[in-house]
């Protein structure tokens, strides 16, 4: 598993070192991949080209994020106006469309996501509604979804939520959750420490609920939790790299 920010990925010294050989290693990333350093779209293409069909991290955001931009001024920050401009753009895209927001492997005993499991979703809901998403950029009308994804409600899992609604609180879930308050709301303000947080939040992982205390989750998304301690089942890999710190790889097998 790695975190690696497009500026770390273009430096291949740590696969170097992993003696990482594609013919029989998987790889799989948490995310960040892309606006992240200043060569995203080299970035973008070393991954497609390595055969990495499972990468659950924060590329379905970045194809919602594509989509929404499509021909829009982008940020000067996120460097990225060389994947609108590459010849091979929607090939990209149409890539990072296909790709889980959730891998489950039972024969190695690990969940991987971006951000995180909702504290009301065992493994079986997590895996049907990051499913759920996963068929609409797929196959269905994704444009919408994009179009109107992007919002801060619903805060609250019910298995009731219907249609976007629902596919609004997963994508939330998924690639965007870092505190919780206590009741599980999901909170998208504190991006702090645990430490520095306010005490009305909490971090997912540290709410009630049984995966978390039974399986083994490793994530991405949360640079600040880089130094502090997680429960032992719980794999933070982001350790922020892109502000000039240590970009992590984890050897599953041991």
């Amino acid at each position: 598993f790695n975190r690696r920010p497009a500026r770390a990925m273009m430096n291949s010294m740590l696969l170097e070192r992993v003696r990482f050989d594609p013919a029989q290693d998987t790889l799989y990333l948490t995310g960040d991949l892309l606006a992240r350093g200043d060569n995203s779209l080299a970035c973008l293409r070393l991954v497609k080209s390595l055969g990495m069909r499972r990468v659950p991290c924060r590329q379905p955001r970045f194809t919602f994020y594509f989509h929404r931009t499509w021909g829009e001024k982008n940020k000067p920050r996120d460097r990225v106006d060389a994947i609108f401009a590459a010849e091979d753009f929607v090939e990209l895209v149409n890539w990072l469309r296909c790709q889980p927001l959730l891998i489950h492997n039972p024969a190695q005993n690990f969940v991987l996501v971006h951000a995180g499991i909702s504290p009301d979703w065992d493994l079986t809901a997590a895996k049907v509604c990051a499913n759920e998403v996963e068929n609409v950029l797929r196959h269905g009308n994704y444009r919408y979804l994009v179009e109107n994804m992007y919002a801060e409600q619903p805060h609250r899992w019910s298995p009731h939520l219907q249609g976007l609604d629902r596919l609004r609180y997963s994508i939330n879930v998924l690639t965007r959750m870092r505190f919780c308050y206590l009741d599980h709301r999901l909170d998208f303000a504190c991006k702090l420490s645990i430490k520095d947080a306010p005490k009305a939040l909490a971090p997912w992982f540290a709410l009630d609920n049984p995966l978390y205390q039974t399986g083994n989750i490793v994530f991405g998304h949360w640079a600040s939790l880089v130094d502090e301690t997680t429960p032992p089942n719980i794999y933070a890999l982001d350790t922020g790299c892109v502000w000039g710190n240590r970009l992590t790889m984890l050897r599953w097998e041991d």
